[in-house]
Order: structure tokens, then sequence, then C-alpha cells
């Protein structure tokens, strides 16, 4: 029974400090996380904590919304505990899942997977990816949002590209292609 409640402690203290009981940031990237959803469980043996239904996260400047959201966290190093050093659990890495939105200020993303890279500042947008700003958009197979630099890098269009009969003739299936739309006032 200790045991259990100890792990339950410690899986809320997790979900806590995830959900953004942190001092004050330094840096947009050290801003406390903000997460809200319809469940939540925590799984001890490999470092996460599962959100489901209707996920809302923030971040300083940056909102996450999806089906899902998996965070993956550091584990607290047991010598800097034992020594009596100010230990806490970093996010990793967050996988989302299903009707994924991601906000910064004017861009927006949308996909159905999203993959968000802590220690690089990356969001992935993966399946049906697009990105707005302001009125335009950009659509791929792939977009790679760099939070810190402001920039984007889409790869090829969606899968299953309709292929012309020459391309079939030849053997190869065209690559999607990237799509943009701007809009001129």
């Amino acid at each position: 029974m200790v045991r259990r409640l100890s792990t339950l402690f410690r899986s809320l203290l997790v979900a806590v400090t995830l959900c953004g009981f942190a001092p004050l940031p330094l840096t947009a990237a050290d801003a406390p996380i903000q997460i809200e959803a319809d469940k939540m469980s925590s799984t001890e043996k490999n470092n996460s904590v599962l959100f489901s239904g209707n996920v809302d996260a923030r971040q300083a400047d940056v909102r996450i919304r999806s089906n899902e959201m998996t965070v993956f966290y550091t584990t607290v190093d047991p010598k800097q505990k034992a020594k009596g050093q100010k230990t806490s659990q970093q996010v990793q890495k967050i996988i989302c899942t299903g009707n994924v939105e991601i906000s910064k200020k004017e861009w927006l993303g949308t996909s159905k997977k999203m993959i968000y890279l802590a220690k690089e500042r990356q969001v992935i947008l993966i399946d049906d990816a697009k990105a707005y700003q302001g009125q335009n958009m950009v659509s791929g197979e792939k977009i790679v949002y760099y939070m810190d630099e402001g920039r984007s890098e889409v790869v090829g269009g969606a899968k299953g590209t309709k292929t012309t009969v020459s391309d079939t003739e030849q053997g190869g299936k065209k690559p999607g292609r990237v799509n943009m739309t701007i809009i001129q006032k």
C-alpha cells in the first residue's frame, strides 16, 4: 500500500511539474507548461504522461490542441538528489495525435500527428500537414517548424498524389509536391 501511494504521489508530482508549477522562466522554452485534458495517465516505466480528450496545452505564446498528447520527460539523477542538489524533470519530447493544432503568434500549423523535440525546439507536423501565416497557406507531407528561428521547411506533397499515365509508364510514381497559396491584397 505504501509503495502504491509512493508511486501515485510521484506520478502526481510529475503531472503537477509538467502542468506549470515551476519558478519564473528565463526564456520561453523555460516557461511553465499548462495542460488540460479529459483524462491523464502516468507511466513511470517509460517516464511519460498521456493526456487524452480535448487536450489543450500552453507554454508562453505557444498553444497546442489535439485528441491525445504524450509527454516524455527526463528522469531525476539520483546522484544529484543524494547530494541535495535541486533536481527537476524536463520535457524531452511531446507526441500529439488527432486533430493537431499548434499556434505561435500569427503562425498556425495543423496535422494528424505532431512531434515536438524540446532540446532542438522543433515542431514536426506529419500527415496532412498545413501551415498558415495570416491568409497564406502551405501544405506538404511533413512540415518542420523551428520555433526559435521562426522558420519552417516543407517536404513533399500529400501521399497518394495522382500520377499521370506517362509517369506510370516510366515505372515510377511522381513524388508529391509542396502546395502554397499566397493571398495578395
